[in-house]
């Protein structure tokens, strides 16, 4: 069996009380479960940002959301 891939997503969110919050990595099998994950902890946030972490990289998926 081979392992799935896992990746870490970056998100720069806003909280319900309206704090910004940057850097918060959270690793998910695809953006959709990152996310999940995310509201998790996080009910009634605004995503602001999400990027793909990886060492020396990241990719932009999405913005102001």
């Amino acid at each position: 069996m081979a392992p799935s891939a896992i990746t870490k997503y970056q998100f720069r969110i806003r909280t319900r009380s309206g704090l910004v919050v940057d850097k918060l990595l959270i690793h998910g099998r695809d953006e959709i479960d990152a996310e999940r994950k995310l509201r998790q902890m996080y009910q009634h946030c605004r995503i602001l940002q999400c990027t793909v972490h990886q060492p020396g990289n990241s990719r932009e998926l999405a913005a102001a959301r």
